[in-house]
C-alpha cells in the first residue's frame, strides 16, 4: 500500500479490518426499497434465511449496474503531510479505470476515499451524481453495492477457500445455503478455480489468493470493484494470468472497475482510460495510447522507467 505505517502483520490487520468495514457499509448501501430488513441485516437481527421457502436470496444478486464516479477538488492531509491536492477525476460508468504512479503518490489513499474508509478533509466524491460524504443524502440513495480487492488478499487462513468465498453471503444471511454454494461454485469458476473450494489457503500459490479475494469481492455481485495494487508480490506470468481474469470478470459482468497500480503494463493491457497520479495530483489521462503517446514529462519519464527500468 501507499500509506504503509509498519511490517507485514499490521498491513494484513489493517486490510482484513478495512475488507470487513466495506462488507458492512456495502450492505448498508445496498438497502433501496428494503431499509428496514437491511438495518436488522446489518445488526445481525434477522433470523436465518436459509429454510425460507420464499426467494433463495433476501437482495437480487443479479441486479447489477455500472456506475460513474466524479471526484471533485478532493484534498487528504496526515499530519503534515498533504498526500491529495485538489483532485480531479471523473471515471466512466462501465469502464476499467486504472491509477497509476510511484509508490507513496496517494494512489491506495485515493481508492479509500472512494469506498469511505477514510474522509476527506475537503472536496467530494459523486457515484452517480450522489454525494459520498455529502451529510443530508439519505441511505436508500446510494443504491449500489461495491466491494475491494486488498493488496494482501486478506484471506482468512482459518476458512478454506468455499468458506472465505462465501463469508459476506453466510454472516449476513443474503441467502439460503443451498443457493451459497451455487454462488461460491460460480465465483470461482469465473476467476478459473473450479472444485478448490476445500482447500485451505495455505495450499494456494500467491495467484491463486489473488483470484480467490477476487471471488469473494464478486460474491456480493458489486456494481463497482476496486482493486489495491492486484499484482504486488507476483510474477510476471501470475501478473499476465490475474491481467486475464480481471478482463475476463469484466467482460462477464459490465461493472465498473477501478484499479490502483504501480504496473505500468499492467494498467495498459486491461484498461480502458488511465490516470497518473503525480505528487497528489491528477496530472493526465486517457486511453492507453494517449498514454503511450503523452508529451508531458513526467508521464514520459515514468513510462521509460517502468518498461526500461534505466533512465538514459
Amino acid at each position: 500500500m501507499d500509506y504503509d505505517p509498519s511490517g507485514e502483520k499490521w498491513q494484513l490487520f489493517a486490510a482484513v479490518e478495512n475488507e470487513t468495514l466495506i462488507l458492512l457499509k456495502s450492505i448498508k448501501e445496498s438497502a433501496r426499497k428494503s431499509e428496514g430488513v437491511f438495518q436488522k441485516i446489518a445488526h445481525g437481527l434477522v433470523g436465518n434465511v436459509f429454510n425460507d421457502e420464499g426467494c433463495d436470496c433476501s437482495i437480487d444478486l443479479r441486479d447489477t449496474r455500472a456506475v460513474g464516479i466524479r471526484i471533485a477538488r478532493l484534498n487528504k492531509s496526515f499530519g503534515d503531510n498533504h498526500v491529495l491536492k485538489d483532485v480531479d477525476l471523473e471515471i466512466r460508468a462501465g469502464e476499467t479505470f486504472s491509477i497509476i504512479g510511484p509508490s507513496g503518490t496517494g494512489k491506495s489513499v485515493l481508492l479509500k476515499l472512494i469506498v469511505k474508509l477514510e474522509v476527506p478533509d475537503s472536496g467530494e466524491i459523486f457515484i452517480d451524481e450522489i454525494p459520498v460524504f455529502g451529510g443530508s443524502v439519505k441511505t436508500e440513495e446510494r443504491d449500489y453495492r461495491y466491494s475491494m480487492v486488498f493488496q494482501s488478499s486478506a484471506l482468512f487462513n482459518s476458512l478454506t477457500v468455499g468458506e472465505n468465498v462465501g463469508l459476506w453471503l453466510r454472516e449476513k444471511r443474503v441467502c439460503k445455503e443451498t443457493r451459497i454454494r451455487e454462488i461460491i461454485r460460480e465465483k470461482l469458476a469465473m476467476v478459473g478455480l473450479q472444485d478448490t473450494e476445500k482447500l485451505k489457503t495455505s495450499e494456494l500459490s500467491g495467484g491463486m489468493k489473488k483470484r480467490v479475494a477476487i471471488a469473494r469481492s464478486l460474491a456480493m455481485n458489486p456494481d463497482l470493484i476496486l482493486y489495491d495494487e492486484p499484482t504486488a508480490e507476483l510474477d510476471p506470468i501470475n501478473s499476465d494470468d490475474l491481467a486475464n481474469t480481471i478482463i475476463k470478470v469484466k467482460e462477464t459482468t459490465h461493472n465498473t472497475t477501478v484499479i490502483v497500480t504501480h504496473d505500468l503494463n499492467f494498467a495498459l493491457y486491461v484498461s480502458d482510460r488511465i490516470g497518473m497520479l503525480h505528487e497528489g495530483r491528477i496530472i493526465e489521462t486517457g486511453t492507453p495510447a494517449e498514454i503511450k503517446a503523452s508529451t508531458n514529462p513526467v508521464v514520459r519519464s515514468f513510462i521509460y522507467t517502468t518498461t526500461k527500468g534505466i533512465k538514459g
